[in-house]
């Protein structure tokens, strides 16, 4: 019988010895798990990180972007605009010297105010070229896409369906249409 109890003590002692292996085991392999469990929020809470960096410099990015497209909108007549005001000033220095005329010396003023207004309409003209605004062509045929026919007359001297008067210049600014030229085109009596 003392030896029975030994085996009973002895297997009891090995039972414990068992599950203090078992638990320490599952210790161990939880404490593994929760490890690797904290490394994957610590990696979870670092993408999340990056990635709220980066929407944030998106965001950045796109709020500059229509700043800029705003600016670029609003500012981009800014160079037609001042060549423009070159033509004011000819303008201004026109109406002066009308003002200062008098009967004495109306025909020199005149004569200058014909040659200032020439000078201003090239000054104008180069203006609207260096913009890409261009006259329409309007010798010729008729072109529905650049010419607008608001009459129709008979002539000897011109084809059927040729321009022959231009009531209103037309303009392109490079290959767009500002304004058709308004034209009178020949028709033929049958």
């Amino acid at each position: 019988m003392k030896e029975e109890n030994e085996n009973l003590e002895e297997s009891k002692i090995d039972e414990h010895t068992e599950e203090a292996e078992n638990v320490e085991s599952q210790e161990q392999s939880e404490n593994e798990d929760n490890d690797s469990l904290e490394a994957a929020r610590a990696e979870a809470e670092e993408y999340k990180d990056k990635y709220l960096r980066a929407h944030a410099d998106f965001e950045n990015a796109k709020r500059r972007l229509e700043k800029d497209k705003m600016n670029a909108v609003s500012y981009a007549n800014e160079s037609f605009a001042k060549d423009i005001l070159a033509v004011l000033d000819s303008f201004e220095s026109a109406l002066t010297s009308i003002e200062s005329a008098d009967e004495e010396n109306s025909a020199e003023v005149l004569k200058q105010m014909k040659e200032g207004v020439t000078l201003t309409y090239e000054q104008l003209k180069k203006i609207l070229e260096k913009n890409h605004i261009k006259e329409v062509d309007c010798s010729g045929e008729f072109n529905p896409e650049v010419h607008q026919a608001i009459m129709q007359v008979e002539s000897d001297e011109y084809e059927e369906g040729d321009v022959v008067q231009v009531m209103q210049k037309g303009y392109t600014i490079k290959d767009r249409v500002l304004r058709p030229a308004m034209v009178s085109t020949c028709k033929k009596n049958d």
